[in-house]
């Protein structure tokens, strides 16, 4: 694999990381918001990843990583009872999105070290290349 090689797959990470931070936002925007209109509430999405071959030519075999899917949580959301409401039930039920804001939390700090770390890794990478050219002087 070459040096450069390790940029494509670094990039690929944080790409994925990118979409993934984006996905929790989404879901912590959403996390308090009531049934709409058509009784349906927001349901937080997750991010699937997969391996995916980076590089072209002698440099296949690096495997990258790339989101595959986007999929929605199917639990159902919490209900509170409150007849006020102007989104009640006939039972006098609201219902809530089933976003868990300490799941979210959670995945928004390893998505961010994540990304994090892979911008290292391109750092160290580019300082390495640089001294490698600096050696011929």
């Amino acid at each position: 694999m070459s040096m450069f090689q390790i940029f494509n797959v670094s990039g690929s990470a944080v790409s994925a990381q990118s979409q993934r931070l984006n996905v929790v936002a989404s879901n912590l925007a959403n996390a308090d918001t009531v049934a709409g209109p058509d009784g349906q509430a927001y349901k937080a999405r997750q991010v699937v990843f997969q391996t995916a071959l980076v590089g072209a030519g002698n440099d296949m075999g690096a495997a990258g990583v790339r989101v595959s899917n986007i999929s929605e949580d199917q639990t159902p959301g919490r209900k509170v009872h409150d007849p006020k409401h102007p989104q009640a039930d006939a039972e006098g039920y609201v219902t809530y999105s089933n976003v868990n804001t300490v799941e979210e939390m959670v995945n928004m700090i390893s998505a961010s070290r994540s990304y994090q770390n892979n911008i290292e890794v391109m750092s160290t990478a580019k300082s390495l290349l640089l001294k490698t050219l600096q050696l011929g002087q």
